[in-house]
């Protein structure tokens, strides 16, 4: 029977801990869950490549991928980034500035497609045990949260791209982490993929 030359359409997860899915299996991450997901339903996909380390900021997330070769363009394009800015003190300008370079770069890599590229907000992680042992002021934590992610928002919707809030998320299950009692567990990760996955099927399929 002779090879077939069809598309295998591709996915490229851009992160930090959160795409890298600190503290779960490999399968547990939730770009892995999507992916698999989306094969379930029978939209073909690539396994997803993943560009993302834990503690990255977005600089770092952009250092890296100026030493990485990528292939696109890509059919999914996922960004989550910022946490660690938030962690690290900087400022909320710094990051819009960040933000919007890695979001052309994530829609370049879409083959200048912003309608194929998905950018999920940054989960509190004021509401994890974590926090509370850190003599942190969680209350400030998720404030500056907020504004980081009115950022991300505003800069994703402005260059039509999609924006997925997952916030939520994090704040009404802060029960279900990792043992490090700081990082998603796979099952919080599978309500992450739920929320993306009818973007990311109207991505592939419409």
């Amino acid at each position: 029977m002779p090879e077939s030359n069809a598309h295998v359409p591709r996915y490229l997860a851009l992160g930090d801990s959160y795409s890298i899915g600190e503290g779960v299996p490999e399968n547990g991450r939730w770009p892995v869950q999507l992916a698999a997901r989306l094969r379930d339903e029978g939209i073909a996909l690539d396994d997803p490549t993943i560009v993302a380390t834990t503690g990255w900021t977005t600089d770092e997330l952009a250092a890296a991928m100026d030493s990485t070769t990528f292939a696109p363009p890509y059919d999914l394009v996922s960004l989550l980034i910022g946490v660690n800015n938030q962690y690290r003190g900087r400022s909320a300008d710094e990051y819009r500035d960040e933000f919007q370079r890695m979001l052309e770069r994530a829609i370049a890599l879409a083959g200048d497609r912003a309608r194929h590229v998905v950018v999920l907000s940054i989960p509190d992680w004021g509401v994890t045990p974590f926090a509370r042992q850190s003599d942190r002021n969680v209350t400030r934590i998720g404030n500056e949260l907020d504004v980081y992610n009115a950022i991300a928002r505003d800069e994703t919707q402005r260059r039509g791209a999609y924006w997925v809030d997952i916030t939520g998320i994090s704040r009404r299950h802060p029960d279900l982490l990792a043992d490090d009692g700081l990082h998603p567990s796979q099952a919080q990760y599978t309500l992450w993929t739920q929320t993306v996955l009818p973007v990311s099927r109207y991505i592939l399929t419409g």
